[in-house]
C-alpha cells in the first residue's frame, strides 16, 4: 500500500458519485503507458469530459503548457506520493488551473499505475509546479494541507500492501470485501500553542471507496481524508461568536463586561487589545448622540495581552488616555468607522507619541485595528487591537469578524452602562426617600437596616423614620409597601411623606394611621382609574411615640407585626397592641395601646420580613429575634448585626427593614410643672417662678422672651379657655414652654392692624420661640413653644 501526503485544496468538485467527502474531488487512475483506466464523476464535474470521453486516452491530452509530456514525466519520475499544479484544458476549450495529488500503485506484475486527486486551485495561489513530494506510507495530513489521500492497491490474493494503521485496515477491508464506500469521522481536540492562542478542534471525515477499471475489475481502494476544520472558515467564524455571545454580558457590571469581551478577543484574534470609554459612559450618564469633533480623553476600561507587562507601557486601567490628533483613535472617534493600519516609522502620528511609540517599537507591533465602540446610535469609545506574534497583519475578513464582535460586545455594554445609570437613579431616587441620617435624640438612642430583596436595584417598599414631636418625644415608624422595585419606592416615598406631614400635627397614632388609609384609598383609586394598578395596596404600618417624661409609648399598627421589648430583667415582650386592617383596605378602626417602658429597654419595630426570611415558620423567627434581643444591654449596633445573621438569609426573598431603639428618661429636675388658676393676677406670680426656675438651670439669658412667651400664653388660656390650665417648663435640647387648658379651640396666627388693641400676643409669640405649635389631647389641648439655648443662639 503506498499512501500520500494531504494535499491543499479549497474548492474542488468531483468525485467517487454518493461519497459525501470524494463528491468534491476529481479522482482519476493513470496506468504505467500514460492512459486514463479511471474516470469519476468528480472529474467529469470538474473538467466536463466524460469517462467516455477520456478513457483509454492519453493523459497528456489533457495538459495544456509548452511542454505538457515533461509535465507527465516529472509526475511519474518518483516513486513516491507528491504533490503538483496543473494547467488542464477543459471540453469547452478554456483552461483550469488543478492542484493534484499523484500517488503510485504498485501492480503485482510490477507495473506502476498512478492514482490522482484533483481540485481546482484557490484564487491567488501562485502558478508553481511543486516536485512531488518524499511523503512515505502511513503519513497523515498536517499544517495548512486539508485533504489527506492514500492509495491502496490489491494483490492477486486480496492482500494489501503496506503497514497501515488499524482504523484503515478495518476500513479498507469493509470497503474492498462490500464494494461499497465507507465513512468515517475523526476529532482531534483543539491544543494550547506557543503563544497561548488555543488552536482549532479538527474534524476530519474520511472515506474509502474501490477503484475499478473498464472490466470492472477492483484496482484498489482509494482513501481521503480531509480536514473540515481549516476548509470551513464559516464555521469557525460562527464558533466564535457562538462562544462571545455566551461569555459576553453574562452580568450588568460595566468594568465585567469589558473584561469579558478583552477574553474573547485574545489571543484569538489579536495579541492585545484595550478598551477605551469616554467618560460620559463610565459616569453612567448619556453621551451624546453626536460624534466628537477633536481631541478628546477617554478612560482605560479594560485591556488584555499576551505579553502582560505592555499595557503597563501606555496606561493603567481606570487612568485617562489621550491619543495624538491623527491617531486612528481619534479619526475612529470622528468618523465612527473602522480602520486598520501597518505601524512602523512611516506611520505619522507615532512621532507625537513618543510614550505609545516606545511600547510599539520595543515589542515590534507590526500592524493594529481600531474600531468605534457603538450602540444603539451612541458611540462610547474606541477599541483596539494589535499584533506582533502573530505574524499576519488584520485582513479584510478578520475586520468583518472583529466588527461582528464588537457590535455585540457594544449592546453589552450599552446596557451595562444603562443599568448602571437606571440603578444611579434608583439609588438617588431611595436616598432621597430614606432618611440618610437619623438625628440624635435625647429620648431614644437609634439603629437600623434596610435591606431590600431586589439587591440590584437596591430599592424597594420598606422603610422607617424617627421624628421628633414637641415636648421632648419622638415618634418611632416602621412600614411596608408590599412589592419590590421602583413602584413600590415610589409608593414608599409618598407614605413616608404623608406619615411625616401628620406626624407635625402631633396626632395619635392612631388618628394618624386613620387619615394615612384614607390617602391610600384614594391613591389606589387615582391609579385604578388611570389603568396603572393600586398605587399603594396592601401597605401595613406600625407607628409608635415614645415620651421620656411619662416614660411611656402608645403604639398603633396597620396590618403590621407587633413592636417587641427587650426588658433589662424580664424577657422578651411582644405587647397586645390592637391588630388595625392594613393601609387602604378600610374596615375596622385602628386602636392605640400604651406601655410603659423603664429606662434602657430595647424596642424593636420590624417588617415582616424579618421574622419570615428563613424558611421555617413565624414562630421560629419570633424564636430567633428573641435571642437576637435577649442582651438589651449590648450596643445597638452588635444588636442589628445579630438580627441579621439570625434572621436572615444572604438573599432575603422579601424587603427588610428595621428599628431598633434605645429608650432615655429626663431627669425630673429638668422639668417643672405649675397650675394656673383662672385668675388674671396669676399671670405675675408664674413669671416669678419661671424666673426662679431659669435661674436654677442657668438659663437667665432667656428670661425676658421666655417671660413674654408664658404671660401670653397663660393670659389666653384665662381668657378665651376654661380649666384647668397648666404650665410647664423642659429643659432639653430647647427649652420648652407648654401651657395647656380644657379648650379645643385652636389659636390663629394673625397680623393686627394699627387701630386693633390687642391681637399681637401670638404673632410675638411666633416671632420669640424658634417653633410652635398646638396639640389636642383628650381633655384639652396644649399649646408649646421651643427657643434655643444660649449656647446655639
Amino acid at each position: 500500500m503506498d499512501e500520500g501526503e494531504g494535499m491543499g485544496v479549497n474548492g474542488v468538485s468531483g468525485g467517487s458519485p454518493g461519497d459525501p467527502l470524494t463528491t468534491t474531488t476529481a479522482v482519476a487512475v493513470v496506468d504505467a503507458d500514460g492512459l486514463i483506466t479511471y474516470w469519476s464523476q468528480g472529474a467529469q464535474d470538474l473538467l466536463g469530459y466524460s469517462a467516455a470521453d477520456v478513457v483509454r486516452h492519453p493523459a497528456r491530452a489533457l495538459l495544456r503548457g509548452r511542454d505538457p509530456t515533461a509535465a507527465m514525466s516529472r509526475l511519474r519520475r518518483s516513486d513516491r506520493a507528491g504533490n503538483a499544479q496543473v494547467t488542464v484544458r477543459h471540453r469547452a476549450g478554456h483552461a483550469v488551473r488543478l492542484i493534484v495529488r499523484v500517488c503510485p500503485l504498485l501492480a503485482a506484475d510490477g507495473r506502476r499505475d498512478w492514482l490522482i486527486l484533483g481540485a481546482g486551485a484557490p484564487a491567488g495561489t501562485p502558478p508553481e509546479t511543486h516536485a512531488p513530494g518524499t511523503a512515505r506510507a502511513g503519513t497523515k495530513a498536517t499544517g495548512t494541507v486539508p485533504i489527506g489521500t492514500a492509495a491502496i492497491r490489491t494483490t492477486p490474493t486480496g492482500a494489501d500492501e503496506g503497514r497501515p494503521s488499524p482504523v484503515v485496515t478495518r476500513h479498507t477491508r469493509r470497503t474492498l470485501l462490500s464494494g461499497q464506500p465507507q465513512v468515517t469521522v475523526a476529532h482531534t481536540p483543539p491544543r494550547h500553542g506557543r503563544t497561548g492562542r488555543l488552536g482549532r478542534e479538527r474534524t476530519r471525515p474520511r472515506s474509502f471507496f474501490p477503484l475499478h477499471d473498464d472490466a470492472g475489475r477492483t484496482l484498489g481502494i482509494c482513501y481521503a481524508a480531509r480536514d473540515v476544520t481549516v476548509q470551513d472558515p464559516t464555521r469557525e467564524r460562527l464558533v466564535l461568536l457562538n462562544a462571545a455571545s455566551e461569555h459576553i454580558g453574562t452580568t450588568l457590571d460595566l468594568d465585567r463586561t469589558v473584561h469579558e469581551f478583552a477574553e474573547v478577543a485574545v489571543p484569538q484574534l489579536a495579541d492585545f487589545v484595550a478598551i477605551d470609554l469616554l467618560d460620559v459612559a463610565t459616569a453612567g450618564k448619556g453621551p451624546t448622540t453626536r460624534s466628537p469633533g477633536g481631541p478628546v480623553t477617554l478612560r482605560r476600561a479594560a485591556h488584555l495581552s499576551i505579553r502582560p507587562d505592555l499595557p503597563k507601557v501606555i496606561a493603567e486601567v481606570g487612568e485617562p488616555i489621550r491619543y495624538p490628533p491623527g491617531s486612528l483613535q481619534n479619526r475612529c472617534l470622528a468618523t465612527g468607522e473602522p480602520s486598520r493600519e501597518a505601524l512602523g516609522p512611516g506611520t505619522p502620528w507615532l512621532p507625537d507619541d513618543p510614550v505609545r511609540w516606545t511600547g510599539i517599537n520595543r515589542f515590534g507591533v507590526h500592524t493594529h485595528l481600531v474600531l468605534p465602540l457603538r450602540a444603539r446610535g451612541v458611540t462610547m469609545g474606541v477599541v483596539t487591537l494589535l499584533r506582533w506574534e502573530n505574524p499576519d497583519p488584520f485582513t479584510e475578513d478578520d475586520q468583518l469578524l472583529i466588527e461582528d464582535l464588537v457590535a455585540r460586545a457594544a449592546v453589552c455594554v450599552d446596557n451595562a452602562r444603562r443599568f448602571a445609570r437606571e440603578h444611579q437613579a434608583a439609588l438617588t431616587l431611595q436616598t432621597s426617600l430614606l432618611p440618610p441620617n437619623l438625628p440624635p435624640h435625647n429620648a431614644v438612642e437609634v439603629a437600623h437596616r434596610y435591606l431590600p430583596a431586589d439587591a440590584e436595584s437596591g430599592v424597594g417598599g420598606d422603610w422607617f423614620d424617627v421624628i421628633p414631636l414637641s415636648s421632648a418625644r419622638v415618634a418611632l415608624v416602621v412600614g411596608d409597601v408590599i412589592g419590590h422595585g421602583l413602584h413600590a419606592a415610589a409608593s414608599m416615598g409618598r407614605l413616608r411623606a404623608a406619615v411625616q406631614t401628620l406626624a407635625d400635627l402631633d396626632q395619635s397614632p392612631d388618628e394618624l394611621l386613620a387619615h394615612v388609609n384614607d390617602l391610600v384609598m384614594r391613591l389606589s383609586d387615582e391609579a385604578e382609574a388611570a389603568a396603572e394598578g393600586p398605587a399603594a395596596a396592601g401597605a401595613t404600618c406600625v407607628y409608635a411615640i415614645y415620651d421620656p417624661i411619662a416614660r411611656t409609648m402608645v403604639v398603633a399598627r396597620a396590618g403590621h407585626p407587633t413592636p417587641a421589648v427587650a426588658h433589662l430583667t424580664e424577657p422578651v415582650e411582644f405587647p397586645d397592641i390592637p391588630a388595625g386592617p392594613p393601609l387602604g383596605l378600610g374596615g375596622l378602626p385602628f386602636e392605640s395601646a400604651e406601655i410603659p417602658l423603664e429606662e434602657g429597654s430595647v424596642v424593636a419595630l420590624y417588617t415582616d420580613g424579618l421574622i419570615q426570611a428563613s424558611d421555617q415558620d413565624v414562630d421560629v423567627g419570633i424564636e430567633r429575634l428573641c435571642f437576637a434581643l435577649a442582651h438589651p444591654d449590648r450596643p445597638l449596633e452588635e444588636i442589628c448585626d445579630i438580627m441579621v445573621r439570625a434572621l436572615l438569609s444572604d438573599r432575603p426573598r422579601d424587603d427588610v427593614a428595621f428599628l431598633v431603639a434605645r429608650t432615655r428618661v429626663l431627669s425630673p429636675d429638668r422639668v417643672a410643672s405649675w397650675h394656673v388658676p383662672a385668675d388674671p393676677s396669676a399671670v405675675r406670680v408664674v413669671r416669678d417662678d419661671v424666673n426662679d426656675r431659669l435661674s436654677q438651670w442657668n438659663l437667665e439669658e432667656l428670661a425676658f422672651t421666655t417671660e413674654l412667651i408664658v404671660s401670653e400664653l397663660v393670659t389666653n388660656a384665662i381668657r378665651h379657655a376654661h380649666g384647668p390650665i397648666n404650665l410647664r417648663l423642659i429643659h432639653e435640647r430647647t427649652l420648652i414652654c407648654e401651657v395647656s387648658d380644657g379648650g379645643h379651640t385652636s389659636p390663629h396666627l394673625r397680623r393686627a392692624r394699627s387701630t386693633d388693641e390687642g391681637g399681637r400676643g401670638l404673632f410675638l409669640v411666633a416671632q420669640l420661640a424658634q417653633r410652635w405649635g398646638t396639640r389636642y389631647t383628650g381633655s384639652g389641648k396644649t399649646i408649646w413653644t421651643e427657643q434655643p439655648l444660649p449656647d446655639e443662639i
